[in-house]
């Protein structure tokens, strides 16, 4: 267990981070962009060659429910060979100064289930770009900064939302704090839990998924469906799963409950209460992994200010689904990563 309640632990050994940098080095492997999709065709491939302790602990995370999430810390990043911190997500993804920590992230991702994305979030490529934005800073997104972004979970609107959030540390020289919260640690009456676990809460698209993609394509389908989603929300619960060990789908910023119904406002009240008692600061640091159960745990960012001069806060991101099977119905083909 690491120095945080509630997360897993592991420390890279000398010999894990020579292989994995010879892996990711061969010249088959470091060509290649794991921003795309094309990538992820034989990347079991290299799955297969992630040290077998390290695949242990993966595993086992994913398999057993057993913590809200994990750090997995020793694949160092050489602040001078990534560059300054961009100033925004395109000039990132196309700067490609970060290759090997992209394929690092994208591996670790794969060894969990399966890499994704959706086409209204940076251009739809897997892996994403975390970093404040000149003109975001009140925003409620990962590019704001003046502003605490609020804990959430990962587009908690989504039937088909992540199974795990992975976060990648390129440059945290101020130690940003990350929030989390646990499920695992709320206290809640047994009345409370039955009505957090009926269809009586709306969760709305967040302001990001409807403006990227207005800018460039408008009558794109994946922005048409989100809007629809915004629209014309379904009723759903808050609470799913085990009923004495739950999960949690939440998003209190774009969320309200069913017109009228005060009972589940007081429920729901309870539960952020709760989520707000338990909460921590978790700092991703440069070249540390935080990998985030998106059904356990809420995640948000503090507040900082941004200076944009190279050496701001940068993290990577990718989303993963233990089984894209269930996500068939929202992608182009089976073997489609994009969700729209």
């Amino acid at each position: 267990m690491s120095q945080y309640r509630g997360i897993l632990s592991y420390d890279l050994s000398a010999d894990e981070i020579s292989s994995l940098e010879q892996l990711l080095a061969d010249l088959d492997v470091a060509q290649n962009d794991p921003g795309e999709q094309k990538f992820y065709d034989n990347v079991w491939e290299l799955v297969s060659k992630v040290p077998i302790g390290l695949r242990r602990f993966l595993e086992e995370f994913r398999r057993n429910d057993a913590a809200a999430g994990f750090l997995l810390r020793g694949f160092g990043v050489d602040d001078d060979a990534v560059g300054p911190t961009p100033g925004n997500w395109a000039e990132a993804a196309a700067a490609g100064r970060t290759r090997r920590e992209e394929l690092f992230l994208a591996l670790m991702g794969q060894c969990l289930g399966e890499v994704f994305s959706w086409p209204t979030l940076q251009a739809g490529r897997m892996i994403q770009n975390v970093l404040p934005i000149a003109g975001d800073e009140g925003e409620q997104n990962g590019h704001g900064s003046d502003v605490l972004l609020e804990w959430h979970t990962e587009d908690a609107f989504h039937p088909y939302r992540c199974d795990y959030l992975a976060l990648f540390g390129i440059r945290n020289h101020d130690r940003v704090p990350t929030t989390l919260a646990s499920v695992q640690d709320v206290e809640l009456s047994a009345d409370t839990r039955q009505v957090l676990s009926e269809p009586r809460f709306y969760i709305l698209p967040d302001d990001e998924h409807l403006r990227q993609l207005a800018v460039q394509r408008p009558n794109d389908p994946g922005l048409l469906r989100m809007r629809e989603m915004r629209d014309n929300p379904e009723p759903v619960a808050v609470l799913f799963g085990a009923g004495d060990a739950p999960y949690l789908r939440i998003d209190p910023f774009f969320m309200r409950c069913v017109d009228g119904d005060v009972e589940a406002e007081v429920a729901l009240k309870e539960l952020v209460t709760e989520l707000e008692r338990v909460q921590q600061d978790v700092v991703v640091e440069a070249g540390t992994l935080l990998v985030v159960d998106n059904y356990l745990a809420v995640h948000g960012r503090r507040a900082f200010r941004a200076r944009y001069d190279g050496a701001d806060r940068w993290l990577q991101k990718a989303v993963v689904a233990r089984d894209l099977r269930k996500s068939r119905s929202a992608r182009e083909s089976a073997a489609g990563r994009l969700l729209g």
